[in-house]
């Protein structure tokens, strides 16, 4: 089964809000970040895609990095914790009509 793409709504704007959300719930590596959202939108994107948004949030003091071996762990920072409950917020004022009925169209 082909899973439909929409063709103007792509979200791309929400890829710092997915995973600050996803590191609330977890710490984890760039892989584990893809993963899960593979898992939630249906498309993996790409070490282009995440590795260089990474960077920004915690470039902004959003996220902190944790080596374990050779691998780079990622957390939220209480900056970051500050930002997502905003950023959800946010998203609510938004949104908030979007999945209720009457409103389908």
């Amino acid at each position: 089964m082909v899973k439909e793409k929409p063709l103007h709504c792509d979200m791309r704007g929400m890829l710092s809000f997915l995973i600050l959300f996803l590191l609330s719930k977890s710490a984890m590596h760039g892989q584990q970040l893809a993963d899960e959202m593979e898992k939630r939108k249906g498309i993996r994107p790409s070490p282009g895609t995440i590795y260089p948004a990474l960077k920004e949030l915690k470039e902004a003091g959003l996220i902190l990095e944790e080596k374990k071996g050779k691998t780079i762990v990622y957390h939220l920072s209480k900056g970051g914790e500050r930002e997502l409950k905003l950023a959800k917020q946010q998203f609510c004022r938004t949104f908030v009509g979007v999945f209720v009925r009457g409103n389908e169209g």
